[in-house]
């Protein structure tokens, strides 16, 4: 299997950056984790997507209705792992790790298993963010060309059309087919992964039973096999899509940098947070809105580099970022709009097909 090692013994930017991190922490009194903000947020997002679940299986309304709340239901549902699942499956959540541990079982609830998104995520994604052959986000060949170290072929050309389609069956393909692949394969992309323990195994076959109770067969029974098919398809193609656009939009646009398929072996120079930020794309980051919203993946870039600090001190840190990345003459990418940011990866997605 390929490897890829960063430059270990120098790396003065990122020394200089969590020094002054650090400080902000120590002079504001604030710890690294999460606080209120985040456990209201929690509330709203939790009690939301369970009204909206018992309002439409129990209390199903009008069809206009149904479909509006059915694609609420889909936005908390990629709320609820923007926001909760996200920050604790980081261990940013709280400080306390069985706290973290348990809000991070939302994703299984949700379809997915925490155990195979950390290893993907936390462990493959960060480490060789948008590496060729290593990172799992952008490998979706051959329906889309990401990069231009990936074989392009001819429908390539329409995939800043086609890709939105794609991404709308994100959620559908990741709970029933990508998770089942990984899981029996053993490995993520080309990176083999710890075996399951027993307690895994059961985690992973009785959640994945679970979401299928809650979200198709408890629905059939109450609302109808047709009403429960429509509904199931709009929550989860907007849940998927919100998801795809958010993820994209960090590190699948015109500004960041690709590195192609490492040899066997592969040391580059530069340091693992200068590769991050090389390779990462904030967007919106003065709207309080979508930082809510999107639980501070909007900060991207801080994210990357503090991925054990809550999403909640993101705005405070981009500053302190920001300033380092100008003392070393460091490009901090960032796009001021979501449109922006969507036109961005929609020009890459376009230029990628028909390079």
């Amino acid at each position: 299997m390929a490897f890829v090692t960063f430059n270990t013994k120098e790396h003065p930017f990122f020394d200089e950056l969590k020094k002054r991190v650090d400080a902000y922490f120590e002079e504001t009194g604030k710890n690294h984790w999460g606080n209120w903000k985040i456990y209201l947020k929690t509330f709203i997002l939790l009690s939301s997507l369970v009204g909206l679940y018992i309002w439409l299986v129990f209390f199903t309304p009008a069809t206009i209705w149904s479909v509006l709340l059915c694609s609420l239901m889909g936005l908390t549902l990629a709320g609820v792992g923007f926001n909760v699942m996200h920050d604790s499956a980081h261990g940013s959540f709280s400080k306390y790790e069985w706290l973290n541990n348990m809000m991070s079982h939302s994703l299984n609830l949700l379809g997915g298993d925490v155990r195979l998104w950390k290893t993907k995520h936390n462990m493959i994604h960060h480490s060789f963010t948008n590496i060729e052959g290593l990172d799992d986000d952008i490998d979706i060949k051959p329906v889309m060309r990401l990069n231009v170290h990936q074989k392009r072929l001819w429908i390539h050309r329409f995939q800043h059309i086609y890709g939105f389609i794609f991404y709308a069956t994100n959620y559908l393909f990741w709970v029933y087919y990508f998770d089942y692949k990984k899981y029996f394969l053993g490995r993520i992309g080309n990176t083999k992964f710890r075996k399951f323990t027993i307690g895994d195994h059961i985690i992973f076959w009785a959640t994945k039973l679970l979401n299928l109770f809650l979200f198709i067969i408890v629905p059939m029974w109450f609302a109808g096999v047709v009403p429960t098919i429509v509904g199931y398809i709009i929550v989860t193609f907007v849940c998927g899509t919100t998801i795809a656009i958010v993820f994209q939009l960090a590190h699948i646009v015109e500004e960041t940098s690709f590195v192609d398929e490492p040899g066997k072996n592969t040391k580059l120079e530069t340091e693992w947070a200068v590769h991050q930020i090389e390779t990462t794309c904030n967007f919106a980051t003065g709207s309080p809105v979508v930082h809510w919203l999107t639980g501070g993946l909007n900060h991207q870039v801080e994210h990357h580099l503090f991925p054990r600090i809550s999403h909640v001190h993101y705005p405070a840190i981009s500053l302190i970022v920001k300033d380092t990345c100008k003392k070393f003459g460091i490009t901090y990418h960032e796009h001021k709009t979501v449109l922006q940011a969507v036109r961005s990866h929609v020009v890459h997605l376009r230029d990628i097909g028909r390079a």
